[in-house]
């Protein structure tokens, strides 16, 4: 094989691996995934049994700590998490925060500085995280650039749709920011479809 033809081959490669989905360590049947957030993983809107958290719990067979504070914004958070993953020794993130920052409109570059601390405090403690995009209030709501940003710089897995896809649904929301119990089974599944698909169960 020619160099030039070699090099081809190697690029071709490169770009492709770039374009994978970014896995994550398989998970044990003894360890702790820490769910971390707001009102959206403490289960607002149904019962504790009904929030994401135990649902997907149910779904992928590993202990599922539900660690969300309703009303908390991401800087609060940043100072919280320290002392969640002292306490239970995740060996996964799946990390949810910013709503009320935008609904507060606090600012999109404190929460992107917050949410990337909060990454990478998790990830130099050897800790896997999964991010999971928070809508802006909006005609049309989505997830601001900075998740996929923070994602694609710490090489994490990303959910950029689920939340917005529940919001939207009249039929899964409790109230007009907070799902109901099939709206916190729709991100239950989706979530553990994402663990499977990068390879944590």
């Amino acid at each position: 094989m020619s160099a030039g033809r070699f090099l081809l081959l190697a690029l071709a490669f490169a770009v492709a691996a770039c374009g994978e989905r970014a896995k994550l360590d398989r998970l044990p049947s003894e360890a702790v995934v820490l769910a971390f957030g707001d009102s959206l993983t403490f289960g607002t809107g149904a019962t504790e049994a009904e929030s994401y958290p135990a649902q997907l719990e149910q779904l992928i067979g590993r202990r599922v700590v539900r660690a969300g504070v309703p009303g908390e914004v991401t800087a609060q958070a940043l100072e919280r998490l320290p002392g969640a993953l002292d306490e239970h020794a995740p060996r996964l993130l799946l990390l949810c925060i910013g709503g009320n920052d935008f609904l507060r409109r606090t600012g999109n570059a404190q929460a992107e500085r917050n949410v990337r601390a909060m990454v990478k405090l998790a990830k130099s403690r050897g800790v896997n995280v999964l991010l999971i995009g928070t809508p802006e209030p909006a005609l049309l709501p989505s997830p601001p650039a900075f998740y996929a940003a923070v994602a694609k710089e710490f090489g994490v897995p990303y959910e950029d749709a689920v939340i917005t896809e529940v919001l939207k649904d009249a039929s899964l929301k409790s109230d007009p920011i907070h799902p109901n119990a099939r709206g916190y089974r729709v991100i239950a599944e989706r979530l553990a479809a994402l663990l499977k698909k990068t390879g944590a169960i």
